[in-house]
């Protein structure tokens, strides 16, 4: 594995001569243990062999989450772990890991054994385990060192790590990124293990500089912080995973953050969805996140699944160069991005995924009228929503009467601040919603803490911020 400080420093040129030696080693060598890409090679007469370059990727179909997502009747997740046995060990290793492997039989069995297990959220389908090894764990830790070297931070700086605890990424990425720089943390679970409350008074008597939340419960606990006059003097940075950040929460969030004492905050935001087994950070808001090439390549491309240009918007593909258990390659997240080569402004010069990323199934067709249907970024409701009028709010999607055959109707679930004119503020949304979405929901009012307890603040893994209840025919 490369220092990350050369690593993130080479040009454009190295860093593809890099990535190139890496496919051809992981496509001959380790893919070859794989069940289901060593059907998919087979089915459409690839050799191992023949993957040598970044544009012979290209050859291989893409893999998306129908091919994965386990069934009732399949346990598809099965084939995508790689299982090397005697016979494939023999014909498809290199030379160096037959002298490994024979020199210490231990070796194999604690390279490809799974010993820990991500699963994903879930939202829009079943939930899909990933399997981890103990030389993937030993990449979760880089990743997080490099994560926490993105962000500057300091030896002396502590961490409340407040995102939820489960399988999940965020968490587990947070706890290892923390263990592999030596820093103190306290890993509290979030609000549903530890408490509100309690996260509160840890942040307060660790005097913690660094926190990590999902964005929407970071809000939360710093409006119950406000309220309890907290002392927050010490924080410094909040890094956020899980959701996405809009323009409009991160601008709250610092003005509350200031209101308990922190003098300059600074909020970053991090990319990661579990199939790339790591999470990618921004050295600053907006800069983009800072890839790890020789971990993994990253493709867009358009509707047409044709790549598309540097700084071109598309689907983002993502290719595993160096993971153990659960391996995917070319595989379609579903989320809408670009990528840039250019160097950035903290100086590395590793490719780096726009800030801007959008979820592909956050697009919806809504029947508002018996005439056509709309479509719908939900992504819009974050940026329109998330502004200084309103605590909180919530978006909810259902057919009128409950019946799966009427319209579609979008009710917009708010509780404004102290003071504020809720008839004027009522209409200064419909404007804007009729403006940016072509639609015209129904605004109601509702208690801050009925509102909280519609979105599972204290009690879900995410808050259940967009909630489509609408029945399929």
């Amino acid at each position: 594995m490369l220092n990350w400080k050369i690593l993130s420093h080479l040009n454009s040129k190295k860093i593809k001569l890099l990535q190139e030696k890496k496919i051809r080693y992981f496509i001959q060598h380790k893919i070859p243990f794989s069940p289901y890409y060593n059907k998919l090679f087979k089915k459409n007469k690839i050799k191992f062999s023949d993957i040598k370059t970044l544009e012979d990727l290209r050859r291989i179909p893409f893999t998306t989450k129908k091919d994965i997502v386990p069934t009732k009747k399949e346990k598809k997740h099965i084939n995508f772990i790689l299982k090397p046995d005697k016979e494939l060990i023999k014909k498809y290793s290199s030379k160096f890991d037959l002298l490994k492997y024979s020199l210490n039989k231990n070796s194999a069995f604690k390279e490809f054994n799974p010993t820990h297990i991500h699963f994903t959220t879930g939202r829009t389908a079943n939930t899909v385990p990933f399997l981890y090894t103990p030389y993937d764990l030993e990449k979760l830790r880089e990743a997080g060192r490099r994560m926490m070297d993105i962000f500057n931070i300091d030896k002396s700086d502590r961490l409340v790590n407040a995102f939820p605890y489960a399988p999940h990424l965020a968490f587990w990425a947070t706890f290892f990124a923390a263990e592999a720089s030596g820093l103190f943390a306290v890993h509290t679970g979030g609000g549903k293990i530890l408490g509100t409350d309690k996260i509160i008074k840890t942040i307060e008597n660790t005097k913690a500089s660094l926190l990590s939340f999902i964005p929407g419960y970071a809000y939360h606990l710093l409006r119950e912080a406000k309220n309890k006059k907290a002392n927050f003097s010490n924080v410094k940075k909040i890094f956020f995973g899980g959701e996405r950040v809009s323009k409009g929460l991160r601008y709250k969030i610092k003005i509350m953050l200031k209101s308990l004492g922190s003098k300059n905050p600074e909020i970053f935001a991090t990319y990661a969805f579990t199939e790339g087994k790591v999470a990618w950070a921004e050295c600053k808001e907006n800069s983009g996140y800072h890839l790890y090439p020789d971990m993994e390549f990253i493709e867009i491309v358009d509707k047409n699944n044709e790549n598309v240009g540097e700084n071109e918007k598309g689907e983002i593909v993502y290719t595993a160069l160096d993971f153990r258990g659960t391996i995917v390659l070319r595989y379609k997240t579903g989320d809408i991005g670009s990528i840039t080569n250019e160097k950035c402004s903290c100086g590395r010069t590793v490719p780096r995924i726009s800030s801007k990323i959008e979820r592909s199934s956050e697009i919806k067709e809504f029947n508002l009228t018996k005439v056509k249907g709309t479509l719908v970024n939900l992504n819009t409701f974050f940026e329109i929503l998330n502004i200084k009028e309103i605590e909180e709010w919530q978006v909810e999607i259902r057919k009128k009467n409950n019946d799966p055959y009427d319209l579609d109707e979008l009710i917009v679930y708010i509780s404004p601040k102290k003071n504020i004119d809720f008839i004027k503020l009522k209409s200064k949304l419909k404007n804007i919603l009729k403006d940016q979405l072509e639609i015209t929901p129904q605004i109601i009012k509702i208690d801050l803490n009925k509102l909280l307890d519609k979105l599972g603040m204290e009690t879900e893994l995410k808050e259940k911020r967009i909630i489509d209840k609408r029945t399929k025919i």
